[in-house]
């Protein structure tokens, strides 16, 4: 796939605060690449890297193959759309729209055959008329989105812009939302710290710490195979299960956890005696009142939540509190007391014990 974007060495400080270290990303055209992490990580600081917001230090910036390094954001053609809709007030759905255009002097004509595209294609036809005021949260978004792409920029930046809408709309949005930008092929960079929004629309996620990438990969890679206890801890609810490496072939791992093993394949760097931790996440255990075989523990239900779709239960065992999630709750409520729970093998994932947890 053809990069399109990239960042090359970038460095950015602000007095003794280094926001981005030696930061180097290549984005594919036609990507969807999100820039996952805690505040103050640098994903908002990298973002206006590329806008022209801020300038590096240190290190390059391209588009396209061309050095991006103090251009005005005006001649980048990166529209970025905020949380804040930044709409008009004082202007219509189609003034706000069109906005762009009129600047540039385009034929009325023309105008108003790409503001019908856009809102049909953001389903705000009928809307044209009104005023911000007299719009829901969803459909300022919307038209924010509509205002950005109407120039037929490559590029789409979207810094947090869900994160006034309530939960259920921002579904809605983040599902159209990204059906657009792949009708559209459009690069598109967005700065989130929802994991949800983050799994669910990217093609590529970057995870960031304190100004550097922890890592970089497809939501299935950084959800099931994360390099550091960080990354799956940031990314979803899991599990850390600690243990020894008893034996391993290069394919096959064993690991002795509180005296029971866990045979697994896994591709890592650790040798036998290595203290290791083996990550497992919720979804991925199963609780019965009574079982055997391979993968099997013993804890003691503590308590659970009943969440509709599934049940949460909080289980104890070998001194750990285990989070297992049931997606087939039964009709008559949870079960309780002393159960078995079933791990899914092939879906542990093991990580180095670096000793702490992450700051």
């Amino acid at each position: 796939m053809e990069n399109f974007i990239e960042f090359r060495n970038v460095t950015k400080c602000f007095d003794d605060f280094v926001a981005l270290d030696n930061i180097s990303l290549c984005i594919p055209k036609g990507s969807f690449v999100t820039l996952l992490g805690p505040s103050g990580c640098g994903k908002t600081t990298l973002m206006r890297q590329l806008a022209g917001f801020s300038e590096p230090e240190e290190g390059d910036v391209f588009i396209d193959g061309q050095r991006m390094n103090g251009l005005p954001p005006f001649k980048r053609n990166t529209p970025l759309v905020f949380q804040e809709y930044a709409l008009f007030p004082h202007m219509t759905v189609y003034e706000n729209i069109s906005y762009g255009l009129k600047l540039q002097k385009t034929p009325k004509e023309e105008r108003d055959r790409r503001v019908a595209e856009m809102l049909e294609m953001f389903n705000l036809t009928g809307l044209e008329k009104r005023f911000p005021k007299q719009l829901s949260g969803g459909q300022q978004q919307r038209v924010a989105f509509a205002r950005a792409l109407i120039m037929g920029q490559e590029i789409l930046l979207l810094d947090e812009p869900l994160s006034n809408l309530d939960a259920k709309l921002r579904v809605e949005v983040r599902t159209e939302l990204r059906q657009i930008q792949q009708r559209l092929q459009i690069t598109a960079m967005y700065v989130t710290h929802d994991q949800d929004e983050a799994l669910s629309m990217s093609d590529i996620i970057a995870v960031m710490r304190k100004g550097r990438i922890e890592q970089l990969g497809t939501p299935w890679d950084i959800y099931f195979r994360p390099v550091n206890r960080f990354v799956a801890d940031f990314v979803g609810t899991v599990n850390f299960l600690p243990g020894v490496v008893q034996s391993y072939n290069g394919k096959t791992m064993t690991v002795g956890y509180h005296n029971q093993p866990l045979t697994f394949d896994t591709k890592v760097n650790l040798d036998e005696g290595d203290r290791c931790i083996v990550m497992v996440r919720p979804e991925c255990m199963t609780v019965r009142e009574e079982g055997s075989g391979e993968g099997q523990l013993t804890g003691e239900i503590e308590n659970y939540s009943f969440l509709g779709r599934y049940i949460r239960y909080f289980v104890r065992c070998n001194n750990h509190t285990l989070i297992v999630d049931d997606s087939n709750p039964g009709l008559t409520g949870a079960i309780s007391g002393k159960v078995r729970i079933h791990l899914d093998l092939p879906k542990l994932h093991v990580l180095k014990d670096e000793g702490n947890a992450p700051d």
